[in-house]
């Protein structure tokens, strides 16, 4: 089933985000490849409509990527979306790898600019490649039948100077062929709302899944705001803050924090949300019982 179909429900949609993890030995990969799986089959009773599997950096995890995604297909019967990224690839390499997931029976893609390899501080289009995620969707759209997710940055990619020039930059993604639009992690709803608001005004109709992450532990806030840019409401960075030292209060918080959030989201009538798991099953499956979501109450494949 493609995104637009997915979204075209009149209940919310689960779905959720893994990456393959770090291997360093054929025996580590496979147990690290079960634990994960393991995880993931926690998660599986909320009938998640896909699981979308991350691409490294510099395109170093293709390979796991590719296995982790037929894994979760096969032995989960979960229907996967692997990430792909303009990053490191050639025309021909990047056709050949996605036809790759489309001749395995894979419905759907997440296709980004992606961030420079470590090390290197600016993104520098590959020699035949891309230099943009609207290109990038642009050639899926004109080469295969996938259905094409892209991301949304409710505070603003990074890299671009506006919010405003941003959305643009969104919609030539949107009329290049994307289907759905999943947002980066934020933490202030205002941000989101704000965002689908002007992005409709610019001509985008496609859903705009909202991308949560709960925070569990203290170590994530430097991570979170570094990596990602995005701002913590001031109430919120200062409970957290206060309970530093209290790992089991900060867990409190944090889910707390994201389930008020998925249900002022739902609330307003958002089409669904995407988990950033972190390869790990408690905090979403705190959060998706708290809500009292089960299998009668939102969409799945």
């Amino acid at each position: 089933m493609k995104l637009k179909e997915i979204y075209n429900s009149t209940k919310p949609v689960i779905s959720f985000e893994v990456f393959p993890p770090k291997i360093k030995s054929p025996e580590e990969k496979k147990h690290k490849m079960q634990a994960l799986l393991c995880e993931l089959s926690r998660l599986s009773k909320y009938n998640p409509a896909f699981i979308s599997v991350t691409y490294g950096a510099g395109g170093g995890t293709r390979e796991t990527t590719f296995e982790l995604v037929l894994m979760i297909k096969d032995e989960l019967n979960i229907q996967p979306m692997p990430h792909f990224t303009c990053v490191g690839s050639a025309r021909n390499e990047i056709l050949q790898y996605i036809k790759k997931f489309e001749s395995h029976g894979i419905y759907n893609i997440l296709a980004l600019r992606g961030d420079p390899p470590r090390g290197e501080k600016k993104f520098v289009k590959p020699k035949d490649g891309f230099g943009y995620a609207n290109e990038l969707v642009e050639f899926i759209n004109a080469k295969t039948g996938l259905g094409i997710g892209v991301a949304g940055y409710p505070e603003c990619h990074p890299d671009c100077c506006s919010l405003e020039v941003d959305i643009q930059n969104l919609k030539r993604k949107v009329d290049s062929g994307a289907e759905a639009v999943i947002t980066q992690l934020f933490y202030d709803n205002q941000r989101y709302f704000d965002f689908v608001e002007k992005a409709r005004l610019a001509g985008i109709n496609i859903p705009i899944i909202p991308g949560i992450l709960p925070i569990t532990s203290h170590n994530q806030l430097d991570k979170i705001v570094t990596l990602s840019g995005c701002a913590l409401p001031a109430q919120f960075m200062a409970d957290l803050e206060k309970n530093k030292n209290n790992p089991e209060a900060i867990k409190t918080i944090g889910l707390d924090f994201s389930v008020n959030q998925c249900k002022e989201l739902l609330e307003n009538g958002m089409p669904g949300i995407h988990f950033y798991t972190l390869n790990k099953a408690f905090a979403v499956k705190n959060i998706l019982d708290r809500l009292e979501i089960n299998k009668n109450e939102y969409s799945g494949v």
